[in-house]
């Protein structure tokens, strides 16, 4: 007589689904220090948000004085800094498959015991994947605000300081100048040297611009051959200074083109915020100065003038 195998009955659909909202209960509501830490940083995509989560959640376990985060994320360096320093520190570079995402320090005035390093070690280990999306979302977006020829912001990024810089002009004053350049004739170095010549063109001109400003200034590519730079607490006057600065730097630039160096010039708009202004009314007045120093023989600054 053969034996018969024994049926096992699977839960059915709603144990199923009372097992998962007692798990997802729990889950919410551990008092487990480390769960309740990946739960917090899964909410968000935002670094700023996951240090200020990890530091929440690591101070009740380890305190400290201070939390320094400090990562390269593409061209820029972020900084994420809470609290005051102390004379005693712990460092860890923070990496995951070989891959860093930054260095995090910890000050505190009295030394960190072995098993509070531990603690913390243990800490960052399960916060380690969350910091990792954070990082490459960072870059992403980062990346889709940068021209990828000249590695300057893009369009788009001067778009979104624009809209910015007109609200904190609004709610706290001061001169907030924009200089618009557009390098004259830039088509005829396409034409004649081809667009490997004219990229490497393009990019030089990018750093002179770059090497021209003030670190608090900000350039963009603004279209094909244009620029367009920001300038915080400056004024009408002032802002003209660093657009002749600038027109020189460029004109200064010498390409090995064959026979004979080739050079390029740029024509220059500036315009300063007015009370009231629009982001698109500002840049318009921007970008008419422009029209008016192309107009007027290039290789030249116009200023859209300020009615006091």
């Amino acid at each position: 007589m053969k034996n018969i195998p024994s049926i096992q009955h699977s839960p059915s659909q709603p144990q199923k689904l009372a097992a998962l909202r007692q798990a997802h209960q729990d889950w919410t509501n551990t008092p487990d220090v480390l769960t309740r830490l990946t739960r917090r940083l899964s909410t968000t995509l935002s670094l700023e948000q996951q240090l200020a989560i990890l530091a929440d959640e690591l101070v009740a376990i380890v305190p400290f004085t201070a939390l320094n985060y400090r990562h390269q994320i593409g061209k820029q360096d972020f900084v994420y800094t809470t609290g005051m320093g102390g004379p005693h520190r712990c460092e860890y570079r923070l990496s995951l498959e070989g891959v860093s995402y930054g260095t995090l320090v910890l000050h505190r005035r009295q030394r960190f015991s072995e098993q509070e390093l531990e603690g913390v070690e243990m800490i960052l280990s399960a916060a380690i994947c969350s910091l990792r999306n954070a990082c490459r979302y960072a870059s992403i977006e980062q990346a889709s605000l940068t021209d990828s020829l000249t590695g300057i912001p893009n369009k788009r990024a001067l778009d979104d300081a624009l809209q910015r810089s007109s609200l904190l002009c609004e709610r706290h004053g001061g001169p907030y100048s924009l200089v618009l350049c557009d390098l004259d004739h830039f088509k005829m170095v396409n034409d004649a040297h081809g667009h490997v010549v004219g990229d490497h063109l393009l990019q030089m001109a990018a750093a002179e611009i770059e090497n021209s400003i003030r670190t608090s200034d900000t350039v963009y590519r603004f279209g094909g051959e244009e620029f367009a730079i920001m300038l915080p607490h400056t004024s009408e006057q002032d802002a003209r200074d660093v657009a002749e600065r600038v027109r020189n730097a460029i004109a200064a630039i010498r390409v090995d083109g064959g026979e004979k160096e080739l050079t390029v010039t740029t024509s220059c708009g500036v315009a300063t915020f007015l009370p009231n202004e629009s982001p698109e009314a500002w840049l318009a007045r921007a970008d008419e100065a422009l029209y008016d120093a192309k107009h007027q023989g290039r290789n030249c600054t116009r200023v859209f003038p300020t009615i006091s």
